[in-house]
């Protein structure tokens, strides 16, 4: 999917959805790279693990973490599998349905906007109608599976 950044529709600022939740997206940092990356681990997978890392060596980090008292509930990448590609990103079984995802989405957008993107490139986009109704990706026509041909197996 493709999401113009100059074009995104206005959200909830940072400072609002944190007074409205409790919880604080904010960029990561170094030292958080073991514990983010073992949390994606166990409840995504090895892959979305490895982007993740991939994430955190770009300067400044390209990875987002949503936490509310200590405890991480969600997280965001950019720049992982490609350059200008959002994503992965996930967010807690528990804690889904309060915006985590839309918060995440949007500051990792303008995260990328800010870098100097105009576009954002969403691969192997799993919630197509989130996207679109969100930011208004627009679906790339192209076979499966894309940029991800050839990919090695993972154990």
């Amino acid at each position: 999917m493709l999401v113009k950044l100059y074009q995104l529709p206005e959200s909830e600022s940072p400072k609002q959805f944190t007074a409205r939740t409790g919880i604080t997206v904010r960029r990561a940092i170094g030292p958080e790279l073991i514990t983010v990356a073992e949390w994606v681990e166990k409840r995504f997978s090895k892959g979305w693990r490895s982007e993740c890392e991939v994430a955190f060596s770009r300067q400044p980090v390209a990875c987002l973490v949503a936490v509310k008292d200590g405890e991480l509930l969600g997280f965001a990448c950019y720049d992982a599998t490609c350059r200008g590609f959002f994503g992965p990103t996930g967010v807690d079984e528990q804690t889904r349905g309060l915006g985590i995802g839309k918060q995440l989405l949007f500051e990792a957008l303008l995260a990328m906007r800010d870098f100097g993107y105009a576009y954002a490139i969403i691969g192997a986009a799993g919630p197509v109608d989130f996207y679109k109704h969100t930011v208004g990706a627009l679906e790339i026509e192209q076979p499966e599976p894309g940029i991800y041909t050839g990919m090695l197996k993972l154990v």
